[in-house]
C-alpha cells in the first residue's frame, strides 16, 4: 500500500459524489494523494461513501464495506472509514455489527474524518472540490434535505429538512468551476423546485437560473429532480429565454393512477399532472422530459398498473426510468401499509413498463435522423467519439456516437449531423 494515499469509493447518487469530491479536496490540502473509484485500490486509507435509499443500494453498500474489511484483515489497507447515507441511517447497528471499520460517519459529519486523522479541515476550501467527472462538466448541488412526505421515501429520514444554499454561494462555486474548465452544470437536489422556500420564503429557482446562466463560460445548465406539485411555472420562461439552459427537465412522477398517487402521498392527481406536462411542452418547445416510475407500491392493482401503462403511452416521455418499491423502515408506507406485492410481480411490471418505453425511446431517437445538433464530446474511443446533446444527461441518457473522419476534442462543442441510430444511441457525423 502507498503511504499518504487515500482511495475514495462513492456509491449511490450524484449528490453523494459531490460530498466525495469535497472530501477529496480536503485530503489534497493536507498533503494526501487521492484517487476516486480506482480500478485497483493501493492506498493505505479507504473511504466508502455509502447509499441507503432502497434495499438494493443498502446491500451493495454493506457488501462493499465487507469487501474492504477483508482487505484490511489481509493488510492490503491500513484504515477503513465509512460515511454517507447508510451510516447516517444505521450508525449504531453498523458500529455493532462491523467493528473492523475504524470509524463510521454520517452524511454531514464527514469533516470530522479529517480531524480524526490529526489533520486540519480548511474552512476556506469548504465549497471547493476535485472534480471526478470529465473536466468539462460537473454536478452542482444547490440544496440538501427534503420537506416532502412521500409514503415510500427514506430520504427525509436521512437528510433532514430542506436547506437551500444561497444564490451568492452557488454563484461563487460556478465561477470557480468555470475557471477550472467546467462548461456544463447538472443542477441537483432532492427537489430543485423547492429551492429558496426555506431561505428566501419563496420558490427561487428561476432567480438562481438567471444568475448562473449570466456567468461567462456557462454553456449548458441541466435541471434534475423536479417535483410536480406546486411546480414554479416562472422557471419555464427562463428555460425558454436562456439558450444555455438545456431544454431538458427531470421530473419524477412515480405513478399515474389517482389512487396510487394518493397512497404515495404525492399531493397531485393525474389530471393536474397531464395539464402540467402539457404546459411545460407548450412553454418550452422541444423540451425533453425525463421521469421515474415506481412499481409495486402497496395497494397497486393490475388495474392501477394498466392505467400507468396507458399514461406512459399517451404522454410519451422522452426518457423514463423505473424501480420496484422497497419497504423502508421508518417510512409512512412501512408503518401504515403492508408490502404484499410479490417481488417477482414487481419486476414483471417494471419489465413490461420498460418494454413500452423502449419503443417510445426508439421513436424519439429515430426522429432526430437528419437533424444537426449541438453536441459536447465526452470521450474518445478507438473507432468513434462519444458525445451528448442538450437532451441527454451523462450516464443515464443516450449518447451520440460520432465517426472519426474529422479530429474532435474532448470537452468541446460541435455541430453534428445525425445520420442513424444504434439501439437508443444516435450516430453522427461532424459538420
Amino acid at each position: 500500500m502507498k503511504k499518504n494515499k487515500v482511495d475514495i469509493i462513492t456509491l449511490g447518487c450524484s449528490k453523494n459524489l459531490v460530498d466525495s469530491e469535497q472530501l477529496m479536496r480536503q485530503f489534497v490540502a493536507n498533503g494526501y494523494t487521492v484517487s476516486h473509484d480506482p480500478v485497483e485500490v493501493d492506498g493505505e486509507i479507504v473511504v466508502i461513501n455509502t447509499c441507503g435509499f432502497i434495499s438494493d443500494a443498502k446491500e451493495e453498500s454493506v457488501n462493499m464495506i465487507l469487501e474492504f474489511v477483508e482487505a484490511k484483515k489481509q493488510r492490503r489497507i491500513s484504515k477503513l472509514f465509512v460515511m454517507g447515507c447508510l451510516s447516517e441511517r444505521y450508525l449504531l447497528e453498523l458500529e455493532a455489527e462491523i467493528p473492523e471499520v475504524d470509524k463510521f460517519y454520517g452524511k454531514f459529519n464527514w469533516k470530522q474524518l479529517i480531524l480524526d486523522l490529526g489533520k486540519s479541515y480548511h474552512n476556506e476550501l469548504s465549497s471547493e472540490r476535485i472534480i471526478t467527472t470529465p473536466k468539462h462538466y460537473a454536478y452542482l448541488k444547490i440544496a440538501e434535505g427534503c420537506n416532502r412526505t412521500c409514503s415510500y421515501c427514506s430520504i427525509p429520514l436521512i437528510t433532514g429538512k430542506y436547506k437551500s444554499r444561497s444564490i451568492e454561494e452557488i454563484e461563487a462555486e460556478v465561477k470557480k468551476l468555470v475557471a477550472e474548465g467546467v462548461k456544463e452544470f447538472q443542477l441537483i437536489a432532492q427537489d430543485l423546485t423547492y429551492y429558496g422556500l426555506d431561505l428566501y420564503k419563496k420558490a427561487n429557482l428561476s432567480d438562481l437560473l438567471e444568475r448562473i446562466s449570466d456567468i461567462d463560460g456557462v454553456e449548458w445548465i441541466r435541471l434534475h429532480y423536479a417535483y410536480p406539485n406546486h411546480f414554479p411555472m416562472d422557471v419555464l420562461r427562463v428555460m425558454r429565454e436562456r439558450p444555455n439552459i438545456c431544454k431538458y427537465l427531470d421530473i419524477a412522477l412515480q405513478h399515474a393512477s389517482d389512487k396510487m398517487l394518493t397512497l404515495m402521498r404525492r399531493n397531485i392527481g393525474q389530471s393536474e399532472t397531464v395539464e402540467l406536462l402539457k404546459k411545460i411542452r407548450e412553454e418550452v418547445p422541444g423540451i425533453h422530459l425525463r421521469t421515474t416510475m415506481m412499481l409495486g407500491h402497496p395497494g397497486e392493482t393490475a388495474e392501477d398498473f394498466q392505467e400507468l401503462l396507458s399514461f406512459v403511452k399517451a404522454v410519451k416521455f422522452d426518457r423514463l426510468g423505473a424501480f420496484p418499491y422497497s419497504n423502508e423502515e421508518g417510512t409512512y408506507s412501512y408503518e401504515h401499509y403492508q408490502d404484499n406485492i410479490d417481488s417477482g410481480l414487481k419486476q414483471e411490471r417494471m419489465d413490461e413498463l420498460m418494454h413500452v418505453q423502449e419503443a417510445i425511446a426508439q421513436d424519439v431517437s429515430d426522429s432526430k435522423i437528419g437533424e444537426t445538433l449541438k453536441v459536447i464530446i465526452d470521450s474518445e474511443e478507438d473507432d468513434y467519439y462519444v458525445g451528448r446533446t442538450e437532451f441527454d444527461s451523462p450516464e443515464v441518457d443516450p449518447a451520440v456516437m460520432i465517426n472519426k473522419d474529422k479530429e474532435l476534442k474532448v470537452g468541446e462543442f460541435y455541430q453534428i449531423k445525425i445520420v442513424g441510430t444504434q439501439y437508443f444511441d444516435l450516430l453522427g457525423e461532424a459538420i
